[in-house]
Formats: C-alpha cells, structure tokens, sequence
C-alpha cells in the first residue's frame, strides 16, 4: 500500500513592493505593531507626517497581554485619531493581514455576518471596526505596503518603517 501523500499549501509569491510617494496634500502615518510573544505583551506605534510637510508626529503606546495583529491595527487607529476630520491619509504598512483585510475581506465580512470564509469569527473585529470608523472620518485613505525590517542605503526610503518599528519593540518591552 503506498504512501500517504501530504498535500502542501501553495505558497504564493513574494508581494512586489512598489516604490512609495507621497501626494500632494496627503499626510502619511507609517505604522508597526510588536509583540513579545505572540500573545505577550505588545506595542504598537505610529509615525505621522503632517500634509503641510511639519513635524513628524510620533505615537506609541503597549498592551501588558496582546497580539501582534491588535498592536498593528491600534498602530493605523491611533495614527488617523491623530489627523483632522476630513484629512486625505495614506497609511503605510508591513503588515499583509492588515491591508488584506481592509482593502480585499472587509466588504466579505460584512457581508456575512463578520464571518470569515470558513464561517469563523473575524478575528480582531473590534479594532477592524474602530479602524473602519476612523477611515470614514477622512476624506481619502489609502493603504501602501513595504516590506518591513530592511535597514542599510538602500532601504532608506523606509526609515520612518524602521523607527516606527523600534518605537513599537520599546513600547511592548515596557508594557511587560
């Protein structure tokens, strides 16, 4: 009798990371979540950078007993609280689930119930639906993805992910 055989899941291919650029009057808020253990204590932080082209803005706060995936939505929540009603945002990301779920599965969930497409509960759907409201406080939000933890020259035009990413690290090291 042969073998059983294992199936393997597909991975898919890398996401493709586009350059990223500010518009004209859009304020960027770059975002991470943290978490020492997974769930552990946690931090989340946010980098605002005002449309007029003022001061970064840095937000950080943490959890004693959270998950990476809350500090990152508390990360995007906290950072358009930060903004004037009526602001065009974009907001900056490392996290997949994140964007995937507010620009692909959120209209699904919704739709059914906030179930996911194997019936589960959304998971996070707390913080899912604070982001959803402050969204809709905005004129225009839009998501763009980096890919996070690359440092060096190269990687440059990242360095506000990678300090967001320390400030997150620093805040869940102090919510222990």
């Amino acid at each position: 009798m042969p073998a059983p055989t294992k199936f393997r899941r597909r991975r898919r291919p890398a996401p493709k990371e586009e350059p990223f650029e500010a518009r004209p009057g859009e304020a960027v808020v770059w975002t991470d979540g943290a978490c020492r253990g997974n769930p552990g204590p946690g931090g989340w932080a946010a980098i605002v950078v005002p449309a007029d082209g003022g001061e970064d803005i840095e937000l950080s706060g943490g959890d004693p007993q959270t998950t990476n995936n809350r500090m990152e939505y508390t990360a995007a929540i906290e950072g358009l609280r930060a903004l004037p009603a009526g602001s065009r945002v974009c907001i900056v990301t490392d996290s997949r689930l994140m964007l995937d779920s507010m620009t692909k599965w959120l209209p699904g969930w919704k739709r059914k119930g906030w179930r996911t497409a194997s019936g589960e509960p959304v998971k996070n759907q707390d913080l899912v639906r604070a982001l959803e409201a402050e969204i809709e406080r905005h004129a225009e939000v839009r998501w763009h993805w980096v890919r996070g933890h690359e440092v060096g020259a190269e990687h440059a035009h990242k360095a506000r992910n990678d300090r967001a990413d320390r400030l997150a690290v620093a805040a869940a090291a102090a919510a222990a």
